[in-house]
C-alpha cells in the first residue's frame, strides 16, 4: 500500500470536500506555502544574527523543529495519515549515512581540483569560522528537503508516478536557484541534474527524507564551513580553510561555485543514478495513478 494511504479505519469513502483538501494540489499550495514562509523566517534570522552565529544556530534549530511539527501536523490533521517519510526508527542510520556521503562527495570535488593545482590551500582559520555555516546548512538542508522532496516530489508522484516526480522536482529545485545573487542558467540546470537526481533518488530508495536531508546538510556545510567555497551563487564566506582558486570555469564552476563544475555533475549524477537503479531493483518505483487503478 502507498504511504499516502489514509490511516482512518472507517470504510466510508471520504466526501468531495475532504478529497479536495487532501489532494496533492492543495498539499503543494498550502503546506508548500507554509514551508516557504518559514524559509523566509530562516533568512531573516540569519541576517539579523549575522554577527552572533551561536544565536543564529539556536534560532534555526528552533525553526527546524517547528518546520517538522508543521509538516507532521498537516499530515495528521489534514491528510489523516501516518508520516512514514519522517519515521524515527532508523533515522540515525540514514541521516548519518547521508551526512558522510554528502561530505565525502563535496570533499572529492575539491580534492580533484587540488590534484589539478586549481584549488590551493594557503592557511587555516580558527574553528570558530565553522560555526556560521551550521545555520545555513540546517536551514537549506531541512526545509528544502521538506518542500521539494516531502511536498513536491510526493505530490507529483501520487498522481503521475515516480519518474514524473523525479523530473518535475529536479527541474523546479534547480531553477529556484536562479534567484541567488550570482546565479546562472547553466548552474541551475547543473543543480537540477546532479542534486535533483541525487536527492530525489535518496527518497525513492528509502521512501524517507533522512538520507536526502543528510546529503543536503553535509554538502552545503562542507562547501562553506570547511572549504570556504561559493554555495550556489551566494557570496563565499570564510570557513576553516583559506584558499585560492584559479582555473577554467567548467572545472571550478566560476561564480556559481563547484556545483557548476563538470566533475561535480559527473560525480553526483552518477551517485544518484546508482541509487535510482537500486530503487528500481527493490521495487520502490510508484507507477502513475491510472496504472495503479488498472
Amino acid at each position: 500500500m502507498s504511504e499516502d494511504a489514509v490511516t482512518n479505519s472507517s470504510s466510508k469513502p471520504p466526501g468531495l470536500m475532504r478529497r479536495i483538501v487532501r489532494s496533492p494540489l492543495v498539499r503543494i499550495g498550502t503546506l508548500g506555502f507554509l514551508l516557504l514562509m518559514m524559509m523566509g523566517l530562516n533568512t531573516d534570522v540569519m541576517t539579523s544574527y549575522a554577527d552572533e552565529p551561536f544565536k543564529s544556530v539556536k534560532h534555526i534549530v528552533a525553526l527546524a523543529i517547528a518546520g517538522f511539527a508543521v509538516y507532521r501536523a498537516y499530515a495528521f490533521f489534514i491528510e489523516q495519515r501516518s508520516v512514514s517519510e519522517l519515521a524515527l526508527q532508523g533515522m540515525g542510520r540514514e541521516l548519518g549515512i547521508g551526512l558522510l556521503i554528502g561530505a565525502g562527495l563535496y570533499a572529492a570535488c575539491e580534492l580533484f581540483l587540488m590534484a589539478l593545482g586549481i584549488y590551493r590551500i594557503t592557511g587555516v582559520n580558527s574553528w570558530i569560522f565553522m560555526v556560521p555555516a551550521i545555520a545555513m546548512a540546517l536551514s537549506s538542508g531541512i526545509f528544502e528537503e521538506l518542500l521539494f522532496r516531502g511536498v513536491l516530489f510526493r505530490s507529483v508522484e501520487s498522481w503521475f508516478g515516480s519518474w514524473a516526480a523525479l523530473v518535475v522536482s529536479s527541474l523546479v529545485f534547480g531553477l529556484t536557484h536562479l534567484i541567488n545573487p550570482e546565479a546562472t542558467l547553466e548552474g541551475a540546470l547543473f543543480i537540477a541534474v546532479e542534486a535533483g537526481v541525487l536527492l530525489a533518488a535518496a527518497y525513492m530508495l528509502t521512501r524517507r527524507l533522512w538520507l536526502s536531508i543528510g546529503f543536503h546538510v553535509a554538502w552545503n556545510y562542507t562547501q562553506s564551513a570547511i572549504f570556504s567555497s561559493i554555495v550556489s551563487g551566494n557570496e563565499a564566506a570564510q570557513g576553516l580553510i583559506r584558499s585560492t582558486v584559479n582555473g577554467p570555469d567548467f572545472l571550478t564552476g566560476g561564480k556559481f561555485g563547484v556545483e557548476s563544475s563538470v566533475f561535480s555533475l559527473l560525480l553526483c549524477t552518477t551517485t544518484g543514478v546508482v541509487m535510482v537503479v537500486m530503487a528500481v531493483k527493490r521495487g520502490k518505483i510508484v507507477p502513475p495513478i491510472w496504472k495503479r487503478s488498472a
